[in-house]
């Protein structure tokens, strides 16, 4: 066996020897790879590196970049009475959250906490005194005369805000402005000639390629971490208007509102939130696209604040056998699946079942491109829509709304039970006049049982049955009709707990 190995390493170093000659055999003309020392390697930026010797090496980014990456210290004043029976809250969160909550578990904020925001005595009186407390974030500069950019999270709230340098200099920093929104914070401090950091374009990035983040991880300042791309574009809950890059990156409390640098040492985003059970890093974080993080930046340092469209619609994707239900090829755009009445989307004519396929000649190619469209337009201006609609796309022009619009919504008739045999598979009744207030719907049918094709798709007692493939379900009749002629598939619009979302029930 040993004479084995040796003849293995005696093959690898006549390999190694021929390629140190730039020759293999059949290719007498393969250029040999590039030696290069340990100083060289350094002074180039990953993808320069990686192109000389085959692996990045990040030292050459940190070196240039690191110095304007700070660390973000924000001192609260924090009334005694929130805290109370918070105890265990993740990261100094200081709002009464239900662990077992899914949301709770799955996306959390990271910042460091200081042990007095877990707060909660579990009892005592309501006049006990104001608690200090303290968070720790990240950040970067992105100017040399001092503004710097986070996210919102790290300073909401804060009545003290200190950012520290590489150089160990600290300097009180004004708030210029937060959008919770997109959790995105602009800071300025009184200095000059500062290191800043260069911003690249993350559009062009992709899934796979390395990316680095820099930050203070439970108050470690300037820890260098590495991973890749590992998804772009996702749409996260409560989080309708930013598009994260998702990477694989190690995270941790503490990074929140550093930068994520791609190997040609551009920031294209700001690290921002981390999938956990645990509060720690689990392989997967996200980070907020340096594009629109800029876009908001701009309006904070202009205005104050942010000024967003809005279209008023509720929005899902599309899977191949709702795109069949409506006559598409392929599942593409964002399904509307409720408007709001006396909303932008209800005055130009939208309908719960169309399906949005461009704003302004730009493709929507899920839903969750959908909304960061239209919170880019300015509000007041016109935006073209393609729509498809009945089998066909047509377009359909909107006067864009302000995102501090009111949502609205409408009601109606009787009481009468049957059972839908065969293909659908449940027993529906139709709504009271009560039932259609409470529910805010002028129409539609209450599931009473669900089996067959319906129980399969996840339709349950309790649903409301508004429309089949876009078309608005007023009566049983109606239903029956709609069932009997439909194809193999259909798309049921359904509201549940005052949410409507459209359902693709296979028929068989």
């Amino acid at each position: 066996m040993n004479a084995k190995i040796l003849s293995r390493g005696a093959i690898g170093v006549a390999v190694a020897v021929a390629l140190s000659a730039g020759y293999v055999a059949g290719h007498r003309d393969v250029p040999a790879p590039q030696i290069i020392s340990p100083a060289e390697a350094a002074a180039l930026m990953p993808a320069e590196a990686a192109a000389k010797t085959g692996v990045p090496d990040f030292s050459g980014l940190v070196e240039t970049y690191g110095p304007a990456v700070v660390n973000i210290s924000a001192k609260h004043v924090v009334k005694q009475t929130a805290l109370r029976g918070n105890r265990g809250n993740l990261n100094g969160n200081q709002l009464p959250i239900d662990p077992n909550d899914p949301f709770f578990q799955f996306y959390k904020r990271f910042f460091g906490g200081m042990p007095g925001m877990q707060g909660g005595d579990g009892g005592g009186g309501g006049d006990a005194p104001d608690q200090p407390s303290a968070s720790l974030g990240s950040g970067f500069i992105i100017s040399s005369d001092g503004y710097i950019l986070t996210n919102a999270h790290v300073v909401d709230g804060a009545n003290v805000v200190t950012v520290k340098l590489t150089d160990k200099r600290e300097f009180k920093a004004k708030v210029v402005g937060a959008d919770k929104q997109s959790d995105v914070a602009v800071l300025k401090i009184d200095a000059s000639s500062l290191p800043t950091v260069k911003i690249g374009d993350p559009r062009q990035s992709k899934v796979g390629q390395w990316v680095v983040a820099i930050g203070s991880p439970y108050g470690f300042d300037n820890t260098v971490t590495s991973g890749i791309i590992s998804a772009k574009s996702r749409s996260l809950p409560h989080e309708n208007y930013t598009p994260f890059i998702q990477t694989d990156v190690p995270v941790n409390p503490g990074n929140s509102g550093g930068p994520l640098f791609n190997l040609q040492g551009e920031v294209i985003g700001i690290n921002s939130m981390i999938y956990s059970q645990t509060g720690g890093f689990q392989g997967l974080s996200f980070a907020i696209p340096i594009n629109e993080a800029i876009k908001v930046k701009d309006q904070l340092v202009k205005t104050g604040h942010v000024s967003r469209g809005r279209l008023g619609v509720a929005v899902q994707g599309l899977n191949q056998t709702l795109a069949n239900s409506f006559g598409m090829q392929k599942p593409q755009g964002a399904l509307v699946s409720s408007v709001d009445a006396n909303g932008p989307a209800a005055k130009a004519g939208l309908q719960p079942g169309d399906v949005i396929l461009s704003v302004n000649g730009d493709d929507v190619s899920d839903s969750s491109d959908l909304p960061a469209k239209i919170a880019g337009i300015t509000p007041g201006s016109t935006a073209t829509l393609k729509v498809w609609r009945d089998k066909a796309s047509k377009d359909v022009k909107v006067t864009i709304g302000s995102f501090s619009d009111a949502k609205v919504a409408s009601t109606d008739k009787a009481d009468q039970q049957t059972q839908l045999q065969g293909r659908l598979g449940v027993a529906v009744r139709p709504l009271t006049p009560d039932e259609k207030s409470s529910a805010s719907v002028s129409h539609g049918l209450l599931v009473q049982q669900a089996g067959g094709a319906a129980a399969s798709a996840g339709i349950q007692p309790g649903d409301v049955i508004l429309a089949v493939n876009g078309r608005p379900v007023t009566n049983i009749d109606q239903l029956k009709q709609m069932i009997s002629g439909a194809g193999n598939s259909i798309a049921l619009l359904i509201q549940r707990d005052n949410a409507q979302i459209f359902v693709p029930v296979d028929l068989g």
